[in-house]
């Protein structure tokens, strides 16, 4: 099977070319190496690498070259923080480079897989046929994707599936979000600022049983725009993940409460009609802070001024 990986630099796209070589498969990756895809996340793994542009007719000829079987479509703008500061960066990414895609898959026939989000069911409980319900300016652009990819299967009839999971984390998600930006910071001795109340409720999901679902996912499908939720079945709060991250690291983590986010939803959470195990939040959590602990040289790099801001994290995006 030839499937190219794009984004495959970023956190979720690099484990899933993990998990494509444990299955023996040897893919093309392409990435733009944006700020958070780097090829550091590639580190000993078999793939072949060319840097392009979801966005750029480039992909075209690239996809054309190789003559793939499946596209697999990780590449994306998904800080919320970021959408709220500058949305057109996530409408031109996760909203048009979409379509590049599927104009490619129009012309060329290969199967399209499409990495979608639980943020599109906004706080809503949603399975796969409920309506969509965004309420950031980064669920809207992905909303906006995820109907373009059904317009495209109803309309030009081509095979393509939707794929939904819920908040991942493990190693190598870059520290702009919670789970790493708390370890982080803990690891440095740094207060963790908590947006709220603290208590936004996230359903977690470890970023390796999602690429394992992903690729089970891909050889099930029927390619009729048929949509697939991956949710972790593991829903907990800010201040909840923080008290678990101080018993598996034997740290204090040192909360700072700070204004919310403007538009902040409260919850996420999915139904889904596939069976399959995922890791416990826990035993994950411990997996991923042993992984940060012994990888400074991944993330040190990463801290610049912007991640010392503590009173309007969401204000350090700015200039990104």
């Amino acid at each position: 099977m030839k499937i190219i990986v794009v984004g495959g630099a970023g956190f979720i796209g690099s484990a899933f070319v993990r998990e494509l070589n444990k299955r023996g498969i040897r893919p093309l990756v392409v990435d733009l190496l944006t700020y958070a895809g780097r090829k550091e996340n590639l580190k000993e793994t078999d793939h072949d690498f060319i840097q392009a542009d979801v966005r750029n007719e480039q992909i075209h000829d690239i996809i054309k070259d190789y003559s793939p079987d499946v596209v697999i479509n990780f590449a994306a703008e998904t800080h919320v923080d970021r959408s709220i500061y500058k949305p057109q960066d996530f409408i031109t990414t996760n909203v048009l480079g979409a379509v590049n895609l599927l104009e490619a898959s129009r012309k060329f026939g290969f199967k399209y897989i499409h990495i979608s989000t639980d943020e599109v069911y906004g706080e809503e409980c949603g399975d796969e046929n409920s309506p969509l319900r965004p309420s950031s300016p980064y669920s809207a652009s992905k909303a906006s994707a995820d109907l373009f990819v059904k317009a495209y299967v109803r309309t030009y009839g081509i095979n393509a599936i939707l794929v939904r999971p819920s908040n991942n984390y493990g190693p190598r998600q870059f520290p702009e979000k919670l789970i790493p930006k708390a370890i982080i910071r803990t690891l440095l001795g740094m207060h963790v600022p908590v947006y709220g109340d603290g208590k936004a409720e996230r359903d977690w999901i470890f970023v390796e049983d999602t690429a394992r679902i992903v690729f089970d996912v891909m050889r099930k499908a029927e390619w009729k725009g048929e949509a697939y939720n991956i949710p972790g079945g593991q829903r907990y709060n800010v201040l909840e993940i923080l008290k678990m991250l101080e018993e598996v690291s034997g740290k204090e983590v040192r909360i700072k409460f700070v204004s919310d986010r403007p538009g902040h939803d409260r919850r996420y959470c999915m139904i889904t009609r596939m069976k399959y195990e995922v890791t416990p939040f826990k035993e994950g959590l411990r997996k991923t802070y042993e992984w940060y602990l012994n990888n400074r040289w991944w993330w040190e790099p990463l801290i610049t001024d912007k991640f010392f801001v503590e009173d309007e994290p969401w204000l350090a995006v700015k200039g990104k």
